[in-house]
């Protein structure tokens, strides 16, 4: 995907030439340094003399000086305008990573190479797939009666909607994995795969007749369980003390 990047950054003053200076003027040698744009020092220490050097602090390392300044970049060869960038974003990148923009960055002084920009990613969470690594996780709830019988469900993908059969007796906290439903390696472009773990809704509120369908299975399966009559008057003695 590509995104649109409003920065403010050194761009190469149109006015100079990115040389600094003025409409018919030229840059001078520098006299403190004589062009060399180092000067150099002799000191005393106990093994002798020892030469060292430094950028010159008149041009500052150039070996040239500006007697008249462009009156736009004062100069420096560039000024700071706004500038509108194309980014070109990989599919696959991941929260906190940075793009480098080789020679898009600011302008260098007096006509120097362009540094390289930096972008950080940020990248925005999903409401129902959670990233890990290349594979994406999407909990998906389901009723028991699915889960016991069996269902047909479509599942959100990031190409669309795929149909996930749930065999019947799935158990709760089963995993089941669609290769090929993740996100795009940045070293190798595969893609990683869509893991759907299955949870289990327990109805909290069950209607008399749905009680009572329940309790039936429970007896057929010899499970022991509360009675629907003993819940609703054991609900009735709450009420009454309420």
């Amino acid at each position: 995907m590509t995104k649109t990047l409003d920065l403010e950054m050194p761009v190469a003053c149109e006015s100079c030439g990115a040389t600094g200076c003025a409409p018919g003027t030229h840059a001078e040698r520098c006299a403190h340094c004589e062009g060399r744009g180092e000067v150099r020092q002799v000191r005393r220490s106990v093994l002798g003399q020892v030469m060292t050097s430094a950028p010159c602090p008149e041009c500052r390392g150039r070996g040239t000086v500006v007697p008249d300044p462009c009156p736009d970049c004062r100069g420096e060869g560039r000024v700071v305008e706004e500038r509108h960038l194309e980014v070109e974003v990989p599919g696959g990148i991941d929260d906190g990573q940075r793009l480098r923009l080789g020679g898009r960055g600011p302008a260098g002084p007096f006509g120097g190479p362009p540094g390289d920009l930096y972008v950080a990613v940020s990248v925005a969470p999903h409401p129902g797939l959670e990233r890990r690594g290349d594979d994406l996780l999407h909990v998906r709830r389901v009723a028991m009666t699915q889960v016991a019988l069996g269902a047909r469900l479509e599942v959100e993908t990031l190409d669309g909607t795929e149909e996930l059969v749930i065999p019947a007796g799935t158990q709760p906290g089963r995993v089941f994995r669609l290769r090929g439903q993740g996100v795009p390696s940045l070293r190798t472009g595969r893609r990683g795969d869509l893991l759907v773990e299955i949870v289990v809704e327990i109805p909290t509120k069950l209607s008399t007749e749905e009680a009572e369908l329940l309790s039936r299975l429970a007896a057929l399966r010899g499970e022991d369980v509360t009675d629907p009559a003993d819940r609703g008057l054991l609900s009735r003695i709450r009420s009454a003390f309420q």
